[in-house]
């Protein structure tokens, strides 16, 4: 088996659900040379997250972002870490219920998602952040 690690950096223009699949795969085109394997990902920051949902229709990713919004709203009067500005508790509140690690199947060279699948970097400040996101691969090699 063989392991391969690369960090990625993205821009995250503003707050919402960002679809990053095409920008993955250009940044790890080692996963070609995967028969069969996993790529796992995880983001290096407490204010943002990353999924897979929807990939053909944008409405569902502006539909997410309003639940989640909806579901955690900023200035909650119990909120006590606020120093940051309103958006930066419910940030960290909407990572820790989306979650911070993926991890995908490879078969035969390419991620083995859904067709109407693609992974999202959730950012969930309002102001445009750069991301990290630590790609590992570990499997067999074609």
């Amino acid at each position: 088996m063989n392991w391969h690690q690369s960090e990625i950096e993205i821009l995250s223009n503003k707050r919402g659900f960002i679809l990053i699949t095409d920008l993955i795969l250009n940044q790890i085109s080692e996963i070609s040379k995967y028969k069969t394997g996993i790529l796992h990902l995880f983001i290096k920051h407490t204010s943002a997250s990353l999924t897979i949902n929807e990939n053909a229709d944008p409405t569902v990713r502006s539909d997410m972002e309003a639940h989640f919004n909806n579901m955690v709203p900023e200035n909650a009067p119990y909120y006590r870490h606020t120093l940051e500005g309103p958006d930066d508790m419910p940030a960290h509140l909407k990572s820790t219920i989306i979650g911070n690690t993926l991890s995908i199947p490879i078969s035969d060279g390419q991620i083995n998602i859904g067709i109407w699948q693609g992974i999202y970097l959730c950012e969930h400040r309002s102001q445009a952040h750069h991301r990290k996101i630590v790609a590992t691969i570990y499997g067999e090699l074609s």
